[in-house]
């Protein structure tokens, strides 16, 4: 049995004034190809999948040249058209002449925005099975954050998607993808599936899946999948910085061969979601950044520390809105982390900086008005380290650590990163026992080390006054590719 692997994946933040070029995706290690692509992701839906894939005797995997995430993350715009035609022209071309296949994985995302294309990942399934035939079998992997409808599986035959966030299923997803492709390759799985498209519309930072309503919407998936055997359910909550067509909710229900008990998951958990649906944009409070300072002030004051202020709206990287607040109310003992400040960190190198030397540099702002202005930061350089961030590390990027103010340090960056595990800061060579107060840019996945872990006791979202890129007032930003009043809350859809 021979499997083609593919990847093309990007959390695609459309509203950014700048593109994804094809030289954003290149780089030492991306693309990836053969054993080398196979061997991405660990712990990931490609670590998952080939793990189990290899478990059957007599499959073969064959890697094709894939980008891997781009340099900038996910915090950067549409990806060309020119970028997606070269990337997977050639995925096409090698599947040409390294075939036949029996079957083929997509290691996708969900929520990539080409200019020119509306539903990319699905066009690629669509250009994989003209290579691959109607007998090959065709499954994708994805993120919860994408904004699929039907038209993927129009193409492929399965899809399985993270359950919950912070994505903690992404090896258990790719594990499966892996096991029902060549189950179905065999003929022990004929795929039947239902999509029922949701009209609601919701900030990402809402999305939580460690508090209730969103932590019972993946409960009530689970127990479909406990009750009934071989049902498969996927929930896309919709990545709502994308400006495509096909954005919002979307439940996608896989059987064996029983389009009728498809049909009937799907509906439940569509009318399940649908009467929960005030509950569902409730769960999270989100405050304006000068009161998350006041009130991270008066935590430090009470002993609740360590406290987290997560900007979750920074889409850029390069916002100052918080680093300002911070010193305007004399906030001390803080650790920012981090503020994208390419050309920054460019200088400091260029001038040789080295621990203990005295700087005065300005960061952050000028990228559009969401980043607001450059800050100007008087201090001393701490530390010069390597990224320590899972899709930053071994990518040659020099973060750059100011000591400033009281206690203050703030860690500069080329790209957006969200910090996700505290370790990722320590092991620059910080230490916890010198910060009160952590500052990140995050909207969820930070929760994975920071509240999970219970290593936080005070945890405050904020987000700017005004409704800029990333914010949770999504009726601001200036939608074209779809109608936001089609949406629950910001108009009166039926189900």
């Amino acid at each position: 049995m021979r499997i083609a692997v593919l990847q093309f994946a990007h959390e695609t933040v459309t509203f950014l004034p700048f593109d994804t070029t094809e030289d954003d995706f290149r780089y030492p290690g991306s693309p990836a190809t053969g054993e080398a692509l196979l061997a991405t992701d660990p712990k990931g839906y490609m670590g998952g999948f080939v793990q189990v894939a290899r478990e059957f005797e007599g499959v073969e995997l064959v890697g094709i040249e894939s980008p891997l995430w781009p340099k900038t993350g996910t915090g950067s715009g549409w990806i060309t058209n020119e970028a997606f035609e070269s990337f997977v022209g050639r995925q096409i071309e090698q599947l040409k002449v390294q075939g036949p296949f029996d079957g083929a994985y997509l290691a996708l995302h969900g929520a990539m925005g080409v200019r020119g294309v509306p539903r990319p990942e699905a066009e690629i399934a669509r250009r994989v099975r003209a290579v691959l035939g109607p007998a090959a079998r065709i499954v994708g992997t994805f993120d919860p954050h994408g904004n699929e409808d039907e038209e993927f599986l129009r193409h492929a035959d399965m899809a399985f998607c993270v359950k919950y966030f912070p994505h903690y299923d992404m090896h258990l997803q790719g594990e499966r993808a892996a096991r029902m492709l060549v189950r179905a390759v065999r003929g022990d799985f004929v795929p039947s599936h239902v999509t029922l498209k949701l009209p609601i519309l919701s900030p990402t930072a809402l999305q939580w899946t460690g508090a209730s309503p969103w932590s019972d919407l993946v409960q009530r998936a689970l127990t479909w999948e406990a009750r009934e055997p071989d049902v498969f359910v996927n929930v896309f909550f919709g990545f709502p910085w994308s400006d495509v067509p096909d954005a919002g909710m979307t439940f996608q229900v896989l059987t064996n061969g029983k389009p009728d008990l498809a049909q009937r998951v799907a509906r439940d958990m569509a009318d399940w979601t649908w009467r929960r649906r005030e509950a569902l944009l409730g769960t999270t409070k989100v405050l304006r950044i000068g009161e998350g300072v006041t009130l991270a002030k008066q935590a430090v004051a009470e002993g609740r520390t360590p406290v987290v202020l997560a900007d979750h709206s920074d889409r850029s990287g390069y916002a100052t809105w918080l680093l300002r607040e911070i010193i305007a109310q004399g906030l001390s003992r803080t650790l920012v982390a981090t503020i994208a400040a390419p050309d920054a960190i460019a200088g400091l190198m260029e001038a040789g900086v080295k621990p203990g030397d005295a700087v005065e540099v300005e960061i952050g702002g000028r990228v559009d008005p969401s980043a607001g202005e450059p800050v100007r930061i008087i201090g001393q350089v701490l530390l010069v380290a390597d990224a320590t961030t899972a899709r930053a590390k071994g990518r040659g990027q020099a973060w750059v650590a100011i000591r400033f103010g009281d206690g203050n340090v703030v860690v500069l960056s080329p790209f957006l990163v969200q910090i996700i595990e505290p370790d990722e800061l320590w092991s620059l060579g910080l230490s916890a026992v010198d910060y009160d107060v952590i500052a990140i840019k995050s909207r969820v996945h930070f929760r994975r080390g920071f509240d999970d872990s219970g290593f936080a006791p005070t945890i405050l979202l904020v987000e700017p006054d005004e409704p800029f890129l990333g914010t949770v007032r999504l009726e601001a930003l200036p939608y074209r590719h779809l109608t936001i009043g089609d949406y629950y809350p910001y108009g009166a859809p039926a189900l």
